[in-house]
């Protein structure tokens, strides 16, 4: 049962995360408006913003759903409307979208308290620990001798940066050379842990004095910046705990709701 009603939450924030959409007119079709809620359901995948979408893009997702319009116009002007399937189809959805907009009511009715907030974050204060975060480059080559050359040349550099980006644009064959080495914010444990060690044992600033050998090759490492292990305090951590309780709760609600209605319904199985 609780997995059911994780499922139908999980659906009520897609639905909730579409209804947030800003309701912009993108175009019309025979006085019928092509909305952003309408184009977001049409993506199916609420990480895709349309608006960052190129202009040739754009233009293709809005002629689809143009042309879907124009044929569903068609299609309710037939006897399909009329069919057993597109009766039970349409009975189905209007309750399925009856309980989306009733959750969506109920969930804004849960209420949480700031004892209720503070106690969680005292009996859950490892799950906000912050591990060390390092922000690195590095130059990937296949063999020990190339990057031996390599950290050779760079411990002469007079702007280490500047040169270690050049390089790893002409040097490295890893994906992130093109960007000069960057690999951006990351954990010790989203990278093999002979490169984090590497990483973690630089002063901020520095290179590897020796090549850092992976299964992906040899590696020159550069680091950025670091962010010593901390935790994340009360009042950073309030509104994710606040979301999360609010969750919880809605979910006992809804379960306790659910099992008083099995004992008054008439349920048979077939």
């Amino acid at each position: 049962m609780k997995k059911i009603i994780v499922a139908t939450v999980a659906g009520l924030l897609l639905t909730s995360s579409l209804s947030a959409v800003e309701n912009k007119v993108y175009a019309t079709v025979n006085g019928e408006n092509i909305t952003s809620q309408s184009i977001a359901v049409a993506l199916k995948d609420p990480k895709v913003q349309f608006s960052t979408l190129p202009k040739e893009t754009q233009k293709n997702v809005l002629d689809r759903i143009v042309e879907q319009k124009l044929l569903s116009q068609e299609a309710i002007k037939t006897d399909a409307v009329k069919d057993p399937m597109y009766l039970e189809t349409l009975h189905n959805l209007k309750q399925d979208l009856a309980l989306q907009v009733w959750m969506q009511q109920m969930s804004k009715k849960v209420k949480t308290t700031e004892k209720e907030l503070k106690s969680f974050y005292d009996k859950n204060k490892k799950s906000f620990d912050i591990p060390t975060q390092l922000k690195a480059r590095h130059i990937l080559v296949k063999d020990e001798k190339t990057a031996k050359s390599i950290i050779k040349s760079l411990s002469k550099s007079k702007k280490l940066k500047d040169d270690f980006i050049a390089k790893a644009k002409t040097k490295s064959t890893g994906p992130s050379g093109a960007n000069g080495g960057d690999l951006g914010w990351f954990t010790m444990d989203k990278m093999v842990p002979e490169f984090s060690k590497a990483t973690n044992a630089l002063k901020v600033g520095t290179i590897t004095k020796k090549p850092v050998k992976t299964q992906f090759g040899f590696h020159i490492i550069y680091l950025e910046d670091k962010k010593k292990a901390s935790k994340a305090s009360y009042k950073e951590a309030k509104n994710q705990i606040k979301q999360e309780i609010g969750k919880q709760k809605f979910i006992e609600q809804i379960q306790a709701i659910v099992e008083e209605l099995k004992k008054k319904a008439k349920i048979t199985y077939k």
